[in-house]
């Protein structure tokens, strides 16, 4: 394996983990020798990265620094190009638009080898694509959650009943024939799952829920037994 690619799996592997690792696993991990492990580790160190360690404490990254993202593997890329793709067709139009921009700026920094990758993908994105409903709701419902602010909308049940909802966004699920908001609902007082093709007048309210998403999140993935 070339060293830039070595330094770069190295980074991943600390990437991965929030506490310390002993060297020794981390060397195995990477199929190195624990020697080649150190030198690889000090010139990490010597281009910024803040490697923290000592004898029987191991290794850990602190946050904030990234090397420049030019050592892509061909699977990786494979992988990018293919769950891009897959979100223009199925988010809306300003998501879309951000699939296309990180996929060009990854191919500008890719050797010719490997950005040969995205322009001609092996890996083909299917499903349908979001219809008018879901591609209306979707940048309102966005905004409310990058904002953690609650949300209003009318809201059509299977039965075709209808109901005024005000919620407090958890997150948006993708899935292969509808986008699903998971978020818990002040006229329900409980975690509720509605989907964005059933939205209509879809309004950010300039109020905060009374607990922070992340918070939120936790609460709905208890509730709904989700791990992460």
């Amino acid at each position: 394996m070339p060293r830039a690619e070595r330094l770069l799996e190295l980074m991943q592997a600390l990437r991965r983990r929030r506490a310390p690792v002993q060297g020794a696993a981390l060397a195995e991990e990477l199929g190195v020798s624990l020697r080649t492990l150190y030198r690889d580790i000090g010139s990490l160190k010597a281009q910024g990265a803040a490697i923290e360690g000592e004898a029987g404490f191991g290794c850990v990254l602190k946050p904030g620094f990234a090397l420049p993202p030019l050592m892509f593997s061909v699977e990786e890329v494979e992988a990018l190009a293919l769950g891009a793709r897959w979100v223009e067709r199925r988010a809306d139009a300003g998501l879309a638009r951000a699939a296309r921009d990180a996929l060009a700026k990854i191919g500008a920094v890719l050797p010719p080898e490997r950005a040969s990758a995205l322009d001609w993908p092996t890996l083909l994105a299917g499903g349908s694509q979001a219809g008018k409903a879901e591609g209306a709701a979707l940048p309102v419902v966005r905004q409310a959650l990058g904002s953690e602010r609650k949300l209003a909308f009318a809201y059509s049940d299977k039965q075709g009943r209808g109901s005024n909802r005000v919620v407090w966004p958890v997150a948006v699920g993708f899935f292969d024939e509808v986008l699903m908001l998971a978020a818990w609902c002040e006229m329900r007082q409980g975690f509720r799952h509605f989907r964005l093709d059933r939205m209509a007048g879809v309004a950010v309210i300039d109020e905060r829920p009374p607990k922070a998403r992340r918070t939120l999140l936790k609460d709905w993935r208890r509730t709904e037994g989700v791990e992460g």
